[in-house]
């Protein structure tokens, strides 16, 4: 059957995909390691931390108006411990919405404004020669900052953008033969404009795997943009601090702690293996579209995604629909189109939704039939 891209769910919900059993080995119980005591405990303190998340975000919102998507998943990239790209055209908020939630959350902020000149010891620091010493000491650039935008970060040539890839991958900067660790928390946000062509460096395949999400920054609806010129039209809202970095942390381990079944893993293994080998997971016709999967790293990135989101929403525990929603920007970035793709102007979403769409879902609940086991 040859692939046709207009049959895709451009929404991304979940009514496309077939909920199955899991067939073969057993589901692990999912409480089964808790008593009721300790998921009671569990489940408040979930709770708890879910509406201070949501208290964040409405704070954001009383700035951004809508991109509601976009703003969820800055949250999810801040308790995934991951690095966000946001792709949009100007003047959708992109910047905007990173410098609200980074004075939401707390900690410093440090943006980048990337130009064709710029140098990599602009960014992560040089050591300078200090006559009154004779010695040479070592400058630290704006990199050292809790909450790094680098503004259209395409427009810089390779050598500055590989600059970032040891702090963004090991959250650290060796200048002359000394390591300096980046405070925690961390986190690189980058934007980009898709529409420019003449001026930009796209970033090339192993840049684009250190971020955790590629999230696309629409245009805002007619009823949306009349209340962005009603809003913006005399003086720009002031967000509340309402987070700081220790709190932070903190929900980053809560995010970590949430538990996730082993069906579910599988599910989002799936997913990934199926961008590799689409043949050998009942999609032939995909095979020629793709050149490259994505790599292990997507299957990471869905599970800590996952869990962030299952945090967000109150649970203790991942549910396939939670890896379902994050799946696209967790992957669209990680594929590598053919020429063949290209040529029929078949997009990563595209692909990515009839994947979705197809690989079955494992049927998960936190409660289930002891003699199922």
């Amino acid at each position: 059957m040859a692939f046709d891209p207009n049959e895709t769910n451009d929404d991304f919900e979940a009514t496309g995909y077939e909920v199955s059993e899991t067939s073969g080995d057993h589901i692990t119980p999912m409480v089964a390691e808790f008593t009721e005591q300790d998921l009671t405990g569990l489940a408040s303190e979930s709770g708890q931390d879910a509406a201070t998340l949501e208290t964040a975000l409405f704070e954001i919102k009383k700035v951004i108006v809508g991109q509601e998507r976009m703003l969820e998943r800055l949250l999810v990239c801040v308790l995934a411990r991951g690095h966000c790209l946001l792709e949009g055209v100007p003047g959708v908020a992109k910047t905007l919405a990173v410098e609200t939630m980074a004075k939401v959350t707390g900690g410093t902020f440090a943006r980048l404004q990337f130009t064709p000149d710029l140098l990599p010891a602009d960014i992560v620091g040089t050591r300078i020669y200090r006559a009154s010493s004779e010695a040479f000491d070592v400058e630290l650039g704006p990199i050292f900052a809790n909450y790094v935008l680098a503004d259209e970060i395409n427009r810089a040539p390779a050598k500055v953008q590989s600059a970032l890839l040891e702090v963004m991958a090991e959250k650290q900067v060796s200048i002359g033969g000394e390591t300096y660790p980046a405070p925690l928390p961390f986190l690189v946000l980058a934007t980009q404009n898709p529409i420019e062509s003449e001026g930009v460096y796209t970033l090339p395949e192993a840049q684009r795997d250190r971020f955790l999400m590629k999230v696309l920054v629409e245009y805002p609806s007619p009823a949306e943009e009349v209340d962005i010129v009603y809003r913006m039209g005399v003086a720009s809202p002031e967000p509340a601090q309402i987070l700081d970095p220790e709190q932070i942390m903190a929900l980053q381990a809560g995010a970590d702690a949430i538990y996730i079944d082993r069906a579910v893993v599988d599910y989002a293994v799936n997913l990934v293996l199926t961008t590799r080998n689409p043949e050998m997971m009942g999609l032939p016709d995909l095979a020629e579209l793709l050149t490259y999967g994505a790599s292990p790293r997507a299957s990471l990135g869905l599970v800590r995604a996952g869990k962030a989101l299952a945090f967000m929403r109150g649970r203790t525990y991942v549910v396939p629909q939670d890896v379902f929603d994050i799946a696209p920007e967790v992957l669209r970035h990680r594929l590598v189109l053919s020429y063949e793709a290209l040529a029929r102007d078949i997009s990563a979403d595209q692909i990515l939704a009839r994947i979705l769409s197809t690989i079955p879902a494992p049927q998960v609940s936190p409660q289930q039939d002891a003699a199922s086991y």
